[in-house]
């Protein structure tokens, strides 16, 4: 389903990445990836058939790897969000649930830890193994009863209210028709409340197919996972597909006329909440939707076809996460006594200007120049630096912005094309891209109701402004997005 072009694209994005990843080691494991990584590796080659078995020793220890790079030889190379992102993917592709390990780390934040003591709480966490979680699924309708009853796994209603009251749960004003006890295999409880939610999505999308008005199955809003205190939602977090403009422009309820945007944002609506294979789909379909034009280049090249419309979308993103990100700061800057930049900050009428300040506070007096809670220091360093060398800081964020969203559009061949809804990359590249496809939605949409801009004009602007930003025309990083002036 992907040209080998596309493949070979990816492969040296990877080799890039790995070449600053310490839980390779240094020596044996990471010249054999490596040299794999410089070679073609179709699927079955015997590349591919050791590049496996390379996998296989390198996820064992990885994370020890990363206690040793940090507590001895590279603590000063090791830069802490690229840490902090890489631990975090890895314990999440391992199986734990974001949820999870959120409460993870405010623990380790509320005990103010050092990095060695956050790596080796993570090689812990890695060497655990899936545990057997009892999880009640219960449901307030039940069509076609008669072929749950059978089940061996089916409750009826008052065997629910036993479990629940076995498992510690309150069942005061509790209503339901039944339910199902799964015994699933997790690493922490909200994992597998997670599994029992997919399960559930996969029986209500059965019921939908039932003839007549009887309507189909229909749960309750919470998930019950013995051992577990609290009762989970039905309803997952939402995957961060936010598009603010439509409030802060007032078009919330503007649905008279229909444009261009309004289908983009109903392809992409399923990204938030939907199931895996559906929410890439519409996702990516959003995308295409609005950059894709009959006059892009057509061929074998990588960057023909439909791929260009990923790299647009990545550089508006890109254009837009300055002014972002320190606006942010602007009102994470809270000083015990107001100071002349909180005071000029809250006199500001516009983010831009909230922007533009924080942005020349960072320039003259570096991170220190803010007066921020310790969870916003990364977030200042990395405005520092943006600030002092825009031009480099916004082409590597451009090249990581590239890589996911090209990851979410192979994806969605792999699964439209190839019919593969279990890709091993499907849980992450959504994962990585939802939040993307939200902000750059939001810029498209910002752009359209308040100049009447086409999204292949604003892709066409951030181009240019990567190119001038800091330059002889004066354009700031504040100011990637603004019109010319």
């Amino acid at each position: 389903m992907l040209s080998s072009s596309a493949c070979d694209w990816q492969r040296h994005q990877l080799k890039a990445i790995l070449g600053r990843d310490a839980g390779l080691g240094d020596k044996d494991l990471r010249r054999e990836i490596t040299n794999l990584l410089n070679k073609s590796l179709p699927d079955p080659s015997p590349e591919r058939r050791r590049l496996k078995e390379v996998i296989g020793h390198l996820r064992p220890g990885y994370l020890d790897r990363w206690v040793t790079a940090i507590a001895v030889e590279e603590a000063e190379r090791v830069k802490p969000e690229r840490f902090s992102r890489t631990v975090a993917a890895h314990l999440l592709d391992l199986g734990y649930s974001g949820l999870h390990l959120r409460n993870w780390a405010r623990g380790l934040k509320t005990a103010r830890v050092t990095a060695t003591d956050i790596a080796e709480s993570a090689a812990e966490l890695a060497c655990a193994r899936p545990r057997t979680f009892d999880v009640l699924v219960a449901l307030d309708k039940v069509p076609h009863r008669d072929l749950a009853e059978p089940l061996p796994n089916w409750l009826d209603k008052g065997k629910v209210g036993a479990w629940l009251r076995e498992h510690g749960h309150d069942t005061a004003g509790f209503r339901t028709g039944g339910g199902f006890v799964y015994q699933l295999q997790a690493l922490d409880p909200l994992g597998a409340a997670d599994q029992a939610r997919q399960l559930l999505d996969r029986m209500t999308a059965r019921s939908e197919f039932l003839r007549g008005r009887r309507g189909g199955v229909l749960p309750l809003p919470f998930i019950w996972v013995a051992g577990y205190d609290t009762p989970v939602p039905l309803e997952p977090p939402a995957r961060g597909v936010d598009v603010l403009s439509l409030v802060h422009e007032g078009h919330l309820y503007k649905v008279d006329s229909r444009e261009r945007i309004d289908d983009a944002l109903e392809l992409a609506a399923v990204s938030n909440r939907g199931a895996l294979a559906p929410a890439v789909a519409g996702g990516w379909a959003a995308v295409e939707s609005l950059l894709v034009h009959p006059d892009d280049p057509r061929g074998d090249g990588e960057r023909s076809g439909k791929a260009v419309a990923a790299d647009r979308m990545a550089t508006i993103i890109a254009c837009s996460w300055p002014r972002a990100e320190l606006t942010t700061l602007a009102h994470r800057h809270q000083p015990p006594q107001p100071d002349a930049l909180s005071e000029a900050i809250a006199a500001c009428t516009t983010n831009r200007e909230r922007a533009r300040l924080v942005a020349d506070a960072l320039r003259a007096g570096g991170p220190e120049a803010l007066d921020l809670r310790y969870t916003d220091t990364a977030a200042a360093q990395r405005m520092a630096s943006l600030v002092q060398n825009p031009s480099t800081q916004l082409t590597e964020v451009n090249h990581a912005f590239r890589i996911a969203m090209r990851r979410l559009y192979r994806t969605r061949n792999i699964i439209l094309h190839g019919g593969a809804t279990q890709g091993v990359a499907l849980d992450a590249s959504l994962r990585t891209a939802a939040p993307l496809l939200g902000a750059g939605l939001d810029r498209i949409v910002h752009a359209s109701y308040t100049e009447g801009l086409d999204p292949l004009d604003l892709a066409a602007r951030a181009e240019v402004a990567l190119q001038l930003v800091n330059g002889e025309t004066g354009l700031a990083t504040v100011d990637l997005l603004e019109p010319p002036r």
